[in-house]
């Protein structure tokens, strides 16, 4: 029996007409709602905070499975490589604390949630979480004041910290769509026209549709699987031909884990068992199937503490590539307002 988070989430990408005349109302609701918070901030009846660096906000207006993560860590590693020290901070969705946390070495997924964890690795960035954005931006400037410009990542509707630059991701597969709606008829946090006022849009997970140019600073982004690596043991590259004569279980917490499903059959893995969890789930040892070799996502990775004996546990990499240069566009415009970064 489907749980109703599932039927939901399914409403959102076949709309039922019975679901729609029930929820409709509550997503007019929510819009208005969502309409005076931004209108608050923007008039200055609620304050926002600045920071002394500039700050670039990549989020969406989907309730998740955007494809976010990927593009903020390809965008941070594009900024250093510019030369410039690029700081991130996150709320830590699905972490145990509330506290802010400066992330280090030995920082857990329950410490700083799985996709700031991940993007601390994947980067090296500076990292810090916290509720209050602002909060958390001036913690990582204390413990790093190198940092010249900070990612935030997600926060698009976070109005209560000011941003230098506006970037949403937007999923290709909704490009060409004439029925979305806010949430909890449709998946939207804001309206499609907000689109128009970012300073960019990224189209990620495939080609928009030739109606789809809500701003003049349109992107693309897919994604690329790197090699399979083990667990425990990074340097230890998988070879997918001793699969074929093991039982292989590919296990996923993420918004769309029939992705990474696919990604390992297009590798020519034969899957055995496919365990879908909700996205940020927890995970433990004790969670996985029974395989000879079990495939999971760098997200969940991150979860499992590295002394752990997991030797048929392996993991797929995966990795943004962003057209054209989206960290030469965030450059440009921060040198165009005159900040130094």
């Amino acid at each position: 029996m489907p749980k109703l988070h599932q039927i939901i989430e399914r409403h959102w990408q076949r709309p039922n007409p019975f679901l729609s005349l029930l929820l409709k109302p509550l997503s007019k609701l929510f819009a208005k709602i969502a309409a005076k918070r931004r209108d608050d901030f923007v008039s200055g009846r609620l304050k926002s905070e600045k920071l002394p660096v500039p700050v670039v906000v990549v989020g969406n207006i989907h309730a998740g499975g955007t494809g976010k993560t990927p593009i903020v860590a390809a965008l941070v590693s594009g900024l250093q490589e510019k030369g410039i020290k690029v700081g991130i901070i996150s709320r830590g969705y699905g972490r145990k604390s509330k506290a802010v946390h400066v992330l280090n070495a030995v920082s857990r997924a329950e410490d700083a949630g799985d996709e700031p964890l991940l993007l601390f690795r994947k980067t090296g960035a500076p990292t810090a979480v916290g509720s209050s954005r602002a909060e958390a931006g001036r913690a990582l400037l204390a413990a790093h004041p190198d940092i010249g410009l900070i990612v935030a990542d997600d926060g698009l509707q976070h109005y209560a910290l000011r941003r230098d630059v506006e970037i949403a991701v937007f999923p290709a597969a909704d490009t060409g769509r004439t029925d979305l709606d806010l949430l909890p008829n449709g998946s939207l946090r804001e309206p499609l026209s907000r689109l128009d006022s970012v300073d960019a849009v990224v189209v990620s997970g495939g080609k928009a549709d030739a109606s789809f140019a809500p701003s003049e600073n349109m992107f693309h982004s897919r994604i690329e699987t790197g090699r399979i690596y083990r667990l425990n043991k990074p340097s230890e590259i998988l070879d997918t031909g001793r699969l074929k004569n093991q039982t292989v279980a590919a296990v996923a917490g993420i918004a769309k884990p029939e992705r990474f499903f696919d990604s390992l059959r297009n590798m020519g893995i034969t899957l055995n068992q496919t365990v879908a969890l909700p996205d940020h789930a927890d995970i433990a040892a004790a969670d996985l199937p029974n395989a000879d070799a079990v495939i999971i996502t760098e997200k969940d990775a991150v979860k499992f503490s590295d002394d752990l004996n997991l030797n048929h546990v392996w993991v797929l990499p995966v990795c943004a590539i962003i057209e054209p240069d989206l960290a030469a566009f965030v450059s440009e415009q921060l040198k165009d307002s005159r900040q130094v970064v």
